[in-house]
């Protein structure tokens, strides 16, 4: 059935290639492309597929022979078998990692097969990702392992059906073949599972793609592996621009500097959308780095991503992120930060000082342009347009946040609020919406102080008497933060359940007031109040979603596949190409280590025994101990 691949490698065709046969890692001069083989694997096996991902492929599983099926998928997307008309390739590129130019980076265990043409004639870009070393796997070995692979293979499929830009993943294959890793860099490693994901998109071009002919970087002193080949600079852009903006090429044929700063423009734009639905869904991606954004305004290379839990602006979902600088809040601000290398790595073929005016002009009203129309959706504001909006979705965050609310569940509750709702439902619903705020508990988790006393009183000295010496070892950030952490954990400690409710539901009430009174103001400008909330309700519960891949929903499905089951990827699969709806009769993650046909899905990640959880419930208590580097 993977015969049915059409294979047209439009960019091996259009972009300069290294054709050396050497396969390690070096040094890629004067090239986008070079030449690789995929590296086999023992005994791969499926984890799992996304027929609507294959689809756009022109592949359609045959229902006949599904076992036959699998081991197919199994052998050409492992990498053990190359399909007819793949020309494996790796794409190079460099990046600003955590701020710094880190020179040379590129593909190191993804490898592109070429580009296939869909059904409708479209162009699909596909690749394997960890299929073994390229000439940019530097130190590692290319290979990815089953925890990382089943996280990036489900959300890609779960940002694509809640309609946020991706890059999609077709399949996930396993094998027995295993590599060493220190998951959490503490000097304990073990064997990991090699695996494989078919990584989908239009083009894996970022804009570190741009970034190889930067010469030394002053704070660095790293180049670009093309420092000087303006000539291929100027082949990217005509590639980029007549491939996947076609409009703008055709707008500007005589022009290339306008032409230019109409694509930058477009990127901007597209960023500046594709970041206020990461907002809008408490999307966290967790490596911003300009290697890590794509051309097309993509949601690309998924690592320690998370779902935010619990509201908090300042949450860093990535363990190795000590200075937060990929915080939930600060993502919007380090996309435009990126932007601004992309416009630097354009010159000369786009001056600066036309690309900066580009960013200021545009970004940030482009991004709270989108941002509003998405919460006004998701509030069900669907007839006005007011200026005090904009306030009322920060109060709602504010509210969030005092209260330690579920981001996810809050928003789907609220379509159940009305304005005329009586009294005694009214208490039901604040009760409804209560619930999903962090117990003490769950709190005295969240505050407990991290660092040892003694530490933090080291520290506490040295900010005093050498700050300079501090800024090496830790930042006074993390100092305030600890404070912060034990001041609200010794208030904790007298805080009674009761107290917290009581105050919770002060908080709320407040705010839905608020709610209700820009409600009152929609019905007064509709002449059908039964069918204008008939429509919001229908259009808050598309904007809002039941089902996430919250970071205990893939604990418990890798957990699963590692002890063989992988029976739990697929089910969870199933769920979020469905995010907006309620599934009925959906069998729960199982969680409970005693119960019969349970125990691989619940292998344990604490000592404590897990209780059935359902999969939109706030985090059980285990998963605040999860850490994603």
């Amino acid at each position: 059935w993977l015969g049915a691949l059409r294979f047209d490698n439009l960019a091996l065709r259009s972009l300069p290639v290294d054709n050396s046969e050497e396969s390690g890692p070096r040094a890629v001069p004067g090239a986008c492309f070079a030449r690789v083989r995929p590296s086999p694997l023992q005994n791969p096996r499926l984890v799992a597929m996304s027929l609507p991902a294959l689809a756009l492929l022109g592949l359609e599983a045959p229902a006949a022979d599904p076992a036959a099926a699998e081991a197919e998928a199994a052998l050409f997307f492992s990498g053990n078998r190359v399909p007819a008309g793949a020309e494996p390739a790796a794409h190079c590129y460099c990046g600003h990692q955590f701020g710094s130019f880190a020179g040379q980076l590129g593909d190191g265990a993804a490898m592109y097969l070429g580009e296939v043409l869909g059904p409708r004639g479209e162009r699909w870009e596909i690749q394997l990702k960890g299929a073994g070393i390229t000439p940019f796997s530097r130190q590692a070995d290319g290979r990815k392992v089953l925890r990382s692979s089943i996280r990036e293979f489900l959300c890609s499929e779960a940002m694509f059906h809640l309609g946020i830009p991706t890059t999609r993943a077709g399949t996930c294959v396993t094998s027995d073949s295993t590599v060493l890793r220190d998951i959490f860099y503490d000097g304990n490693p073990k064997n990991e599972r090699c695996t494989v994901v078919l990584r989908i998109a239009s083009t894996f071009i970022r804009f570190g793609s741009f970034e190889i002919f930067k010469p030394p970087d002053e704070y660095t002193g790293r180049k670009g592996p093309s420092v000087n080949r303006n000539d291929i600079r100027i082949q990217m852009l005509d590639y980029v621009i007549s491939t996947f903006y076609p409009e703008i090429q055709e707008a500007y044929s005589d022009n290339t500097v306008q032409r230019n700063a109409a694509f930058f423009k477009e990127v901007t734009k597209r960023t500046a959308r594709l970041v206020a639905e990461w907002q809008c869904v408490g999307f966290c991606h967790g490596v911003l780095n300009t290697d890590n954004m794509s051309i097309v305004g993509l949601t690309i290379d998924y690592g320690p991503f998370g779902f935010m839990d619990r509201y908090d602006p300042e949450h860093v979902c990535n363990g190795s992120d000590n200075t937060g600088r990929y915080a939930y809040n600060k993502q919007p601000e380090i996309c435009k930060w990126n932007l601004g290398k992309l416009a630097e790595a354009l010159v000369p073929e786009l001056p600066l000082e036309i690309s900066q005016l580009i960013l200021e002009e545009e970004y940030d009203a482009e991004f709270e342009k989108h941002y509003l129309q998405k919460m006004r959706k998701k509030l069900g504001l669907i007839q006005l347009e007011l200026e005090e909006d904009s306030k009322l979705v920060s109060e709602l965050l504010e509210t969030m946040h005092l209260t330690a609310g579920d981001f996810t569940n809050i928003f789907y509750l609220l379509s159940s609020f009305s304005v005329d709702i009586d009294p005694s439902k009214f208490e039901d619903f604040l009760e409804e919406l209560t619930s999903q705020c962090a117990s003490v508990e769950e709190l005295k988790v969240v505050f407990k102080p991290q660092m040892d006393p003694r530490q933090l009183s080291m520290m506490l000295m040295l900010a005093q008497s050498n700050p300079q010496l501090l800024a090496l070892i830790g930042t006074k950030a993390n100092i305030n933060k600890e404070l912060e952490r034990i001041e609200q954990f010794s208030k904790l400690q007298q805080l009674t359940a009761d107290d917290l409710l009581s105050r919770n539901k002060r908080h709320w009430k407040e705010w839905l007031e608020k709610y209700r009174v820009r409600l009152q103001k929609e019905i007064e400008s509709v002449g059908n109040a039964d069918a204008w909330n008939t429509e919001r309700v229908k259009v808050m519960n598309s904007n809002n979603p039941k089902y996430i891949l919250r970071n205990y929903i893939a604990q418990n499905a890798i957990e699963a596949a590692e002890n063989g089951d992988f029976s739990e990827v697929r089910n969870v699969l199933k769920l979020l190409e469905h995010p907006f709806q309620e599934a009925e009769g959906f069998q729960e993650v199982k969680e409970d280590a005693e119960e019969e046909g349970a125990a691989a899905t619940a292998a344990a990640c604490s000592q404590e025994s897990r209780s059935k959880q359902s999969y939109c419930s706030k985090p059980p208590l285990w998963a605040s101990e999860l850490c994603v580097t």
